[in-house]
């Protein structure tokens, strides 16, 4: 049993940062290396990460996913765009100029039994219902439009539910990473959140290489645990993206990569076993129901070979891995992250690649002001066994 009481901390709403700093990089920067715990300010990043290193960001951007329709009579129907189901490719579904249809979220349902909605151009059908979630299907007249340009000027920029507040114009701009540039995601990675292009420059004027991925991040991010065993949580399943030439590096570079937020953790992760396994959706448990042997580079190198067989210069893939305490890192040896929630998984994930030893990182951002969740301040975390 894991019980997730184990991974909790009081998070005073005080601590939760509702807006992040002026300039993205003055944030904190709490480093965590030997068991040891100092703090620095974010555009000293660099004199952090192991010389050589090779920086991974994930280049997700956020779509304006929630779009608010009113019925005849009035009623507010708030349908939350998740992933889309067809076509199933998200740069395919967004640049649909006939039509798509997506799993969404609906606030107010008992006010939508049927019929269709409408919100200027666009119109909305309920076609199914799975547990919590719905199929949508979307339609338009104007072929000129596509549904990415439609969610631009009709939708809403989704900021995480616990800033208990409306999003605000600046969202548009401090809710994105500088380097993302492949819509998908409804939640920002937000440990991106903090590099500038100035600390990227300086961080290559010192030898540090940097390379992209793309996970489109979930809804599913945002998910308590709401089981006592963690082990009995459902993790929800991403899309990720990784291009030929990054993999290559990656093994190249092996034992010195550096992964920017969860979210391009789990992604590299995941590249262990899509190459071990020889599989294109990682399951939750896979990292626990066998023993491995195959070493990171072999495993990468399965990849490679597949991807020159197939004639694919990138990876389309699926994960739904759990990291957490007990697990073996393969593949990331620092992560850049912020303070996530309690009892969260991200939490059980920075548990495990700190040997457990989180509660030291936690209390010391607690204790000295450190600001938390996606607007909040940032950690450096070396891989620690």
């Amino acid at each position: 049993m894991l019980s997730i009481s184990d991974y909790n901390y009081p998070l005073p709403d005080e601590r939760i940062a509702k807006y992040p700093l002026p300039e993205r990089d003055h944030s904190k920067l709490l480093v965590y290396r030997d068991g040891k715990v100092s703090e620095d300010r974010f555009y000293n990043v660099g004199d952090y990460i192991i010389p050589g290193a090779l920086l991974i960001y994930n280049n997700t951007r956020v779509i304006q996913a929630r779009l608010v329709f009113h019925k005849p009579s009035g009623a507010r129907i708030e349908v939350f765009c998740l992933e889309p189901i067809e076509p199933h490719d998200y740069q395919l579904s967004l640049s649909s100029t006939t039509g798509c249809t997506w799993k969404c979220m609906i606030g107010n349902l008992k006010k939508w039994k049927d019929g269709i909605l409408q919100v200027g151009p666009l119109k909305a059908e309920r076609l199914a219902t799975t547990g919590n979630t719905h199929t949508v299907r979307f339609m338009w007249d104007d072929a000129s439009l596509s549904f990415a340009e439609i969610l631009d000027e009709l939708g809403e920029l989704p900021i995480p539910p616990y800033l208990n507040r409306k999003t605000e114009e600046s969202d548009k701009t401090t809710y994105q990473t500088v380097y993302s540039r492949i819509k998908g995601s409804v939640a920002a990675p937000t440990a991106g959140l903090h590099f500038t292009d100035a600390v990227l420059d300086n961080l290559r004027s010192r030898g540090i290489k940097t390379a992209e991925l793309t996970l489109h991040v979930g809804a599913g991010t945002f998910q308590p645990v709401k089981t006592e065993d963690a082990n009995e949580h459902v993790m929800h399943t991403e899309i990720i993206s990784v291009p030929r030439q990054t993999i290559a590096d990656i093994k190249a570079n092996l034992g010195h990569i550096v992964a920017v937020g969860t979210t391009s953790m789990r992604t590299l992760e995941s590249l262990y076993f899509i190459g071990a396994l020889g599989v294109q959706h990682v399951p939750q448990f896979a990292p626990y129901e066998k023993s491995y042997t195959l070493s990171a580079a072999e495993s990468l190198q399965n990849i490679l070979d597949w991807l020159d067989r197939t004639g694919q210069d990138t990876l389309h893939a699926e994960t739904q891995i759990m990291i957490k305490p007990g697990y073996t890192f393969r593949i990331v040896n620092q992560l850049i992250t912020n303070f996530h929630q309690p009892k969260s998984t991200l939490l059980l994930l920075v548990s495990a690649f700190v040997g457990g030893d989180w509660r030291t990182i936690y209390d010391y951002a607690l204790a000295h002001d450190f600001r938390f969740l996606s607007y909040g301040d940032s950690s450096i975390l070396n891989l620690q066994y």
